[in-house]
């Protein structure tokens, strides 16, 4: 039985045969299309090919792309687990046409692969096309295929749109009949719906443009875009109707099953279906850089992460589960997706991070579901404001309660939910004040259409000429700009820094022949770099050419702070693990800030373990090295990237420090390499030394280390030696011995409030000022002490209490102690009276007379306390008639 690795390489190997270019899977985070979330096609990774807007060295491509579908327009979730062939996680095989071949050869490519390839038996496939399409028609008849198994679809369903406007053309399916004791028809026919006619791959024939207008013309370039399913096709080479019996998909159910010792096939059998999809689109979205958070893409991560953890709990488990199941998908999948394995501590960490946290709010939001079904009648729906509270509150997305009251038979109305949903955001609107900004977006998007994008000239110079393309002033485009206006100016090309990728954006100033301004900040908008600028000159005006002069003295700090991060990052990995990863950092000009994964505070031993490498590094001082490489060789080398950064056909690869034939990746002997677009000092001594200024919490698996370099760190280095200077001349001790002097001064504290406190004890049993304490009269045959101490807290009252009801041999004390004004209160009863007279009751008669309420403690001692010792004489005679009365 060939594997679905075996499938996906049979795949390949016939397009790499065929002239094709084996292109590898794009991330799940699109690179070319900010509107999509993830990656659910095959041909995303293309778009900007088939529309023109990007060319390649190649005309043919094939590729085995992951796809997620778990958000958005594409969304299987609320399916996965419950159906044979939802997934949201899945391959999608394709081959690739750009211009170069078209319908008559795309389609016997197909019928070949298919029927001699992979051995499928002929007579069980049939094809659709677009009811219009004779030319497909035709070609499906040369393949062999008879004319009454090439059905017409007069519908879109075999017709692709990009969209509204844009590339279109009509499709061809190939579909495979499971046979006549499976219900359903052939597409097109009223069952069409059932499982007997299953497609398998879809082939577009990207053959015209569509106009606003609804016209449409024929495209120069006629494309091929076509997607099969690794996972469908899988099953049926394998002889299974399901997706989820094959090889791979069976492999990772039994890893669950064995982890939670339940029957994979048993009555539980779709919890382990849950995990097993999940485990796969949690872990590849991890390795492409998402993280779960409470927005976008990580939103619909914590969504999964939670769904599956949720069944494992159903499973039994008692422990996180998701991460102890990571191996045995590596172990399947790393070879052919080998991010798998270089993020595998990082996935592990983070599944078991976040089912800890979720576990803590599961059993209670399960409770809240429970408890608000069983005030509900059978047939009734759950209230859209308790959905809302789960999600809320507990974390709960909407579909996760869905998918929990599905095994109950009960549905959530979603109404409700959404105008639950709607009220808090209008809230949200109402409290938000605004950002401040001025100009809309389209003003960045119109720039950059007319001028194209900024070249940046900063690498290798801080100083250069440019001419003014655009100046916009509150949102609006102007001609000129006079002294002691602010606006934003785009420029042909500049040696400023535009703020990204935790880098600051430079400053400096901008001279042109009729005025100057100086630039505050350097942002970007798209590929446009804006020069966020207030004229103090004359006049600036479009078109002019300017003198740009970035600030030395700034730039100098902010790049010897972001060369210490990498170097910072790199020592962090050898301290702590191959899991640490950066989540985002600040390279300003007066500190740097790194925030990493990581999920406990690091000892102080570790903080100074890294602190002492860096320093090593920049004392070697090495050059800091730049490359321009394909993502690929930089992978080769070992460079580490910046999750959530996209990164195009060429990377900037920096690399730093060298060793003894101890690094990572094909470079043995550097230290730190790192895909960067950053400015960088061009030796590591340029830092000067580096000081860690501490460690905290960022968020939830994530840490934070903020530090010092250069002139910042000697002069915090400076101050903390004259601190120490003045400690040590104030102790009196050198400074080698401050704490030793430190330590001797604490334990002649502590022996000296020791005695402080026997003292205090000894004058509160002696009386005030030397005077004799009172003696206790008889109240109601029982002899009573009561007495006003002065010096006293209420700590010591108990133990004082002690030694009076010592000294009496039988009978009650009270004792009040008057700290500056206030009083605290303490009663005491020997254990021979106990049945007769409690403590409590002393000191609740005391307490309300010293302007205190309440009291309490044991029939043996109980204390108070009250706003005003002064009125200690009548909180004493209270006391005493509680013993006049028993």
């Amino acid at each position: 039985m060939a594997s679905l690795n075996d499938i996906r390489t049979t795949f390949l190997d016939y397009f790499g045969r065929n002239g094709h270019e084996i292109v590898e899977s794009s991330p799940l985070v699109p690179r070319n299309d900010p509107t999509m979330m993830f990656a659910n096609s095959g041909m995303v990774q293309f778009k900007n090919v088939f529309t023109g807007l990007e060319h390649r060295d190649y005309t043919r491509a094939a590729s085995s792309q992951k796809c997620v579908r778990a958000g958005g327009k594409h969304n299987d979730l609320d399916n996965v687990g419950y159906t044979a062939r939802h997934h949201t996680f899945f391959e999608m095989l394709g081959n690739f046409s750009f211009g170069d071949y078209f319908k008559n050869e795309a389609i016997p490519y197909a019928w070949e692969l298919i029927t001699r390839d992979f051995g499928i038996d002929r007579t069980r496939l049939l094809a659709t096309v677009y009811h219009t399409d004779d030319e497909a028609f035709e070609v499906w008849k040369k393949v062999g295929v008879p004319e009454d198994r090439i059905i017409r679809i007069p519908t879109h369903d075999n017709f692709w749109q990009m969209g509204p406007t844009g590339p279109c053309g009509p499709c061809t399916e190939i579909f495979y009949d499971h046979g006549d004791h499976i219900w359903g028809g052939p597409p097109g026919s009223p069952e069409e719906d059932g499982d007997r006619f299953i497609e398998i791959w879809n082939i577009v024939f990207m053959q015209n443009e569509q106009f606003a207008d609804g016209s449409m013309v024929p495209l120069e370039m006629q494309s091929i875009d076509t997607g099969m399913g690794l996972e469908r096709i899988g099953a049926l080479l394998q002889g299974k109707h399901d997706n989820y019996d094959t090889d791979l998909m069976r492999s990772l159910i039994e890893a669950s099953a064995h982890a939670t010792s339940v029957d994979p096939d048993g009555p539980k059998n779709v919890h382990h279906r849950v995990i097993a999809d999940h485990l796969r689109s949690t872990s590849f979205l991890i390795a492409d850089g998402v993280m779960p958070s409470n927005e976008g893409r990580g939103y619909v991560l914590r969504r999964i992460m939670r769904r599956a953890m949720r069944h494992a709990h159903l499973l039994g488990a008692q422990d996180p589960l998701m991460y102890r199941l990571v191996p045995a998908l590596v172990a399947q999948m790393g070879q052919a997706y080998p991010e798998l394995g270089r993020a595998q501590a990082l996935i592990t960490e983070t599944l078991k991070l976040e089912e800890e946290r979720f576990r803590a709010t599961l059993d209670r939001g399960l409770r809240l579901l429970d408890e608000a079904l069983d005030d509900l009648p059978e047939d009734a729906h759950l209230p859209g404001e308790t959905a809302f509270k789960l999600y809320d509150t507990y974390g709960f997305p909407l579909d996760l309660t869905q998918d929990a009251l599905r095994e109950k038979g009960r549905v959530v109305d979603v109404d409700g939910f959404d105008a639950a949903m709607a009220e808090q955001k209008a809230k949200a609107r109402a409290a938000w004040v605004g950002s401040g900004e001025t100009a809309d977006a389209k003003i960045w998007f119109d720039l950059a259409d007319e001028h194209g994008a900024t070249e940046f000239l900063g690498y290798d110079t801080e100083i250069a000429e440019g001419q003014i393309l655009a100046l916009v002033s509150d949102g609006a485009p102007v001609e000129t700009a006079r002294a002691g206006e602010r606006i934003a100016i785009v420029l042909n090309q500049t040696p400023f820094y535009a703020e990204a990728g935790g880098q600051v954006g430079d400053s400096g100033t901008l001279k042109t022949e009729t005025g100057q301004a100086r630039i505050t900040d350097t942002r970007k908008a798209g590929d446009l770099f804006l020069h966020m600028a207030e004229v103090t000159e004359g006049e600036i005006a479009c078109g002019k050419a300017a003198v740009l002069e970035v600030d030395h003295g700034r730039r100098d700090t902010i790049r010897a702070n972001h060369s210490a991060t990498h170097l910072l990052h790199e020592a962090l990995r050898r301290a702590l693990g191959d899991h640490v990863a950066q989540r985002g950092s600040l390279n300003a000009p007066d500190r740097l800030r790194f925030d990493f994964s990581h999920s406990k505070a690091l000892s102080l031993a570790e903080l100074k373990q890294v602190e002492d490498e860096v320093n090593a590094f920049i004392r070697q001082n090495g050059p800091v090295e730049t490359r321009i490489m394909t993502p690929d060789a930089a992978r080769d080398l070992g460079a580490q990237a910046l999750f959530g950064e996209k990164y195009g056909d060429e990377v900037r690869v920096v690399s730093m420090g060298m060793l003894d034939g101890s690094g990572k990746g094909a470079d043995k002997r550097t230290y730190s390499i790192e895909l960067c677009g950053g400015t960088h000092v061009r030796q590591t001594g340029d830092i000067g030394v580096f000081v860690t200024l501490g460690d905290g919490a960022s968020s939830a698996g994530v840490r934070r280390i903020e530090a010092l370099t250069g002139a910042a760190a000697f002069e915090y280095l400076s101050g903390q030696d004259r601190r120490l200077a003045e400690v040590a001349l104030a102790l009196k001790a050198p400074a080698g011995e401050v704490l030793d002097r430190v330590a001797a001064l604490q334990e002649e504290r502590k022996s000296l409030a020791n005695e402080v406190a026997q003292l205090r004890k000894q004058l509160a049993m002696s009386g005030a000022a030397g005077a004799p304490a009172p003696e206790a009269r008889e109240i109601n045959g029982m002899a009573f002490h009561a007495q006003l101490l002065q010096g006293v807290t209420g700590k010591d009252l108990p133990g004082l209490v002690d030694e009076h009801k010592a000294r009496l041999g039988s009978g009650a004390v009270l004792l009040i102690a008057d700290a500056g004004g206030k009083a605290a209160v303490a009663a005491g009863v020997t254990d021979d009276l106990t049945e007769r007279l409690s403590a409590v009751d002393l000191v609740r008669a005391a307490v309300p007379e010293l302007g205190g309420k309440g009291g309490g403690g044991r029939p043996d001692l109980a204390q108070g306390g009250g706003a005003d010792a002064s009125k200690a004489p009548a909180a004493i005679k209270a006391a005493e008639a509680v013993l006049q009365g028993v």
